[in-house]
């Protein structure tokens, strides 16, 4: 799952993106609205955590944007007011949701996570191929019932590989949606990802590299 968070306030925006990574997202920061619609014309978000009071360019504009562009990118709008008509407002623009500052963080994970639902195919929260069970809500995950200890990456890798059921998901495609815009494409993250994975799942091996496309189960 992959994020943008949009606040001009920097130490702010950089708690989210950590806590929002430490939950297991690919984040990427930006602190102006210019910038908000340059990053979401490059990259496929599942959701933008959006300030409304964005420098240059508004965050308001960000959002009709987004809608006019009938972009699949769910839009959870943060700001300073929580009077009704705000919110009001700010769901007329388009937004799929609203939270007001100051928000507890619990509480914007799991606003996120819901908005990514709404975003992607459905896919239930617990899936489960070749003995492996990945719980997505609790972030657990086992094969055989054994419970298999995985960093972050390797469970955001695990999970686009089950949801993909069977079928191959190429490398950039993995980097697109486990890695964020500071991922570099040619250090080889991707593979060695897989390479740890694979150790941590396990005999037999399940993963396989299908040549020239990518990698399934």
């Amino acid at each position: 799952m992959r994020v943008l968070v949009a606040e001009d306030e920097e130490v702010l925006a950089e708690l989210v993106a950590t806590g929002l990574r430490r939950a297991g997202f690919a984040v990427d920061t930006v602190y102006s609205g210019d910038a908000a619609l340059a990053y979401l014309g490059l990259h496929d978000y599942d959701v933008v955590v959006l300030d409304r009071d964005l420098p240059r360019v508004h965050g308001d504009d960000v959002a009709r944007k987004l809608v006019s562009e009938s972009s699949r990118t769910r839009i959870l709008m943060l700001t300073a007011s929580a009077s009704l008509e705000d919110r009001v407002e700010g769901l007329d623009l388009g937004a799929d949701d609203y939270l007001g500052k100051p928000f507890d963080f619990p509480e914007l994970v799991s606003r996120v996570r819901a908005l990514r639902r709404r975003s992607a195919r459905p896919v239930p929260p617990q899936l489960e191929k070749y003995g492996v069970r990945l719980d997505s809500v609790r972030r657990t995950a086992s094969r055989d019932g054994v419970v298999l200890d995985l960093s972050p990456k390797e469970f955001s890798v695990l999970q686009i590989l089950l949801e993909a059921d069977g079928a191959p998901v190429s490398a950039e495609e993995l980097l697109e949606r486990a890695w964020d815009a500071h991922a570099d494409p040619f250090t080889g993250a991707v593979r060695v990802c897989l390479s740890k994975l694979r150790s941590k799942l396990g005999d037999p091996p399940l993963i396989r590299t299908v040549q020239g496309v990518g990698y399934a189960l």
